[in-house]
């Protein structure tokens, strides 16, 4: 290492670093997926083989169906079960370790780098939208660490790795700003109150999406499965091997059910929402003591506005029975994207007074 080098500069070559590893827990989370779903598909093959025998459906038909509603169910039980067991009764599926191994190596190294950037800036690192960023990525790794030791949620690192990688390397190439000092406004215990809770709120939502987005794609898998299962009676075996599309995404077959991503999807997001209202409350009070005023329609209090009203549309849709499964889901995703807007087009594209992206 140079000698004489900035502790921001070693800052960034820590979150370069913490980037790079992220990088190669997605490639193992990926293989893991893989893995683990050829696994499935072998057991379940070698189980049909032994139950077609006369049935007049051949083995291909048999894999590209899915199966039976029963075996589907039993095989959903099972994920379910796999989800809550506990750390020591766990698969020990090899790339999935490798994966959540690397996760961890690299969150130390974002700590390090985010810590770092707050020790050369003398301050909390979280003032600009690259030192938002820093700490807000940080945080979904971290909840997604701890959700693990609660639920088996290792199919999720994919999706959890993958969003960092983007949004933390972006953040670097496109964000990246010099440690300045703090503006009048920011001088405040409530910047690490309001913004720090913001963050874990956001990381609570980001877990939320990944699970409302597996959601979307496991009930689209039951709805074409209870659909093709019932095609052998309407066209014969010929018809029951008209989904060939479904084998892409053999993965899901090792998920749990539609229903069960959505419970723990609407889980996060309650704990989120509690947040986000603090967040909401916070920076009024901070505004409050900044400018003298409560609510003053500034772009970012609309927008910080909206995605609590869109997450507590989310909340009730959930809580009412017509809206349960494809619909709650998509409000889920909608409002993440509604809070990837408030951190990227308004920081960047819109004037008032709370934009701090820091940038020129």
């Amino acid at each position: 290492m140079p000698d004489g080098l900035p502790l921001d500069e070693i800052s960034r070559l820590l979150v370069w670093t913490a980037v790079a590893i992220y990088a190669l827990a997605f490639i193992a989370y990926a293989i893991d997926l893989g893995r683990r779903s050829d696994i499935a598909i072998q057991q379940k093959d070698a189980a049909k083989q032994r139950e077609l025998v006369g049935a007049g459906v051949s083995a291909s038909a048999s894999t590209a169906l899915g199966g039976s509603l029963d075996e589907m169910r039993a095989e959903q039980q099972a994920a379910k079960a796999e989800l809550e067991a506990p750390l020591a009764r766990r698969a020990r599926y090899l790339w999935a370790r490798i994966g959540t191994s690397l996760t961890v190596l690299g969150f130390l190294f974002h700590v390090a780098g985010d810590v770092l950037r707050g020790v050369a800036s003398g301050r909390v690192p979280w003032s600009n939208m690259y030192e938002f960023a820093l700490t807000g990525t940080m945080l979904i790794v971290a909840v997604y660490l701890v959700v693990l030791f609660k639920y088996d949620l290792r199919f999720l690192g994919t999706f959890i790795t993958g969003l960092v990688v983007v949004l933390l390397g972006g953040t670097v190439i496109w964000f990246y700003t010099a440690v300045v000092p703090l503006s009048d406004p920011l001088k405040s215990v409530w910047l690490v109150i309001h913004v720090f809770v913001a963050s874990l709120a956001t990381a609570l939502f980001a877990l939320a999406f990944a699970l409302s987005v597996l959601q979307l794609m496991q009930t689209r898998r039951e709805r074409l499965a209870i659909a093709a299962l019932s095609a052998p009676e309407e066209g014969g075996a010929a018809a029951a091997t008209s989904t060939p599309r479904r084998r892409g995404l053999r993965f899901l077959r090792t998920l749990p059910a539609g229903d069960v991503l959505e419970a723990l999807a609407y889980r996060f997001t309650i704990i989120g929402f509690i947040f986000w209202t603090f967040t909401l409350i916070a920076g009024s009070i901070w505004a409050n003591d900044a400018w003298g005023r409560y609510w003053g329609f500034d772009t970012k209090e609309v927008w910080t506005f909206v995605i609590w009203v869109l997450y507590a549309g989310y909340i009730h849709a959930r809580a009412t029975r017509g809206w349960r499964g494809t619909r709650s889901a998509w409000l889920s995703i909608v409002g993440f994207a509604a809070v990837m807007f408030n951190f990227t087009i308004v920081n960047l594209f819109f004037k008032g007074l709370h934009v701090y992206s820091g940038l020129n």
